[in-house]
């Protein structure tokens, strides 16, 4: 995840003397979050190269964006503010709110996993002033929790990919009008998907999945993160996590067995990698779903 102060709308926040911040944390997997209090301002918003969710905790009821000057906010209503996106707001009176930012290479993660599409083929749906009962009890979940605290932080990231997850299934259609050119074709996006899901235990060198799709290295890395939005390695990697948080979750592996079973080469260098990814070891991620 690029630094906080690097994502637009963090950013933006960050410059009025109107905003406080109370509260942010860089949740890894590329996804962050932040809570804001604001008042009697107005914020504009650029082509972020980052999505955002937002949802509002309290107050919001003067706040209107300036093309839609009739909608206004209210406690529990949600915005989509997908990256390249534009907006201009008013803030009359008070509102608390929070924000979940993610990076693209997230949003790809889910479209070719959850959604089994092409990232580039996607798009996240622009919205104000949503309501969804579902996200809304999410994000008040999120803001009851100590997000600097480990257990608490690794609840925090859980209820941040169900979040995410949930916006893939509900807020997400076709790029209307897009020629896709280059890339992998589809079958063979799903044959190397499931190939990869099904050997996580073993090593996976590029030219192994190179070989699959009767490539060259060079010519399939490319044609790779054309397809699947990320490089091949960091694909497989994020995977591996993605499986060894599932078996910390619901198994009783000890944890050098569920080292091996995901693919890394010993318990320390899963320990390393894991806290890089999710800010916490994988025995604090265990514990605090016990």
């Amino acid at each position: 995840m690029a630094p906080l102060e690097h994502l637009q709308v963090f950013h933006s926040m960050s410059q009025s003397p109107n905003a406080h911040l109370h509260a942010r944390a860089d949740l890894g997997a590329g996804l962050a979050l932040a809570r804001w209090s604001n008042a009697h301002d107005s914020r504009d918003y650029v082509a972020p190269s980052h999505h955002t969710l937002s949802c509002y905790l309290s107050g919001g009821t003067g706040t209107f964006r300036r093309e839609q000057p009739f909608a206004k906010g209210a406690p529990d209503r949600l915005c989509v503010m997908p990256a390249g996106h534009e907006s201009a707001w008013i803030i009359n009176g008070k509102v608390q709110l929070a924000h979940l930012y993610i990076e693209p290479e997230r949003f790809a993660l889910g479209a070719v996993t959850l959604l089994d599409r092409e990232p580039r083929s996607l798009q996240l749906t622009e919205a104000t002033f949503l309501e969804d009962a579902e996200q809304a009890t999410r994000f008040r979940q999120l803001c009851t929790l100590d997000w600097q605290e480990p257990s608490e932080r690794v609840l925090a990231s859980s209820l941040a990919h169900d979040l995410l997850d949930h916006a893939l299934l509900t807020q997400v259609g076709l790029r209307q009008g897009l020629q896709l050119k280059g890339g992998l074709a589809p079958h063979q996006r799903r044959q190397l998907r499931d190939y990869i899901e099904q050997h996580l235990a073993e090593p996976l060198p590029l030219s192994e999945l190179a070989g699959l799709c009767a490539l060259s290295e060079y010519h399939f890395a490319r044609m790779f993160q054309i397809s699947f939005g990320l490089p091949p390695h960091r694909y497989v990697l994020a995977r591996r996590l993605a499986q060894a948080c599932h078996l910390l979750r619901h198994g009783t592996l000890a944890l050098g067995e569920v080292a091996l079973a995901c693919g890394f080469a010993s318990a320390s260098h899963f320990s390393n990698r894991f806290r890089q990814a999710i800010g916490a070891t994988p025995g604090q991620y265990r514990n605090a779903f016990i």
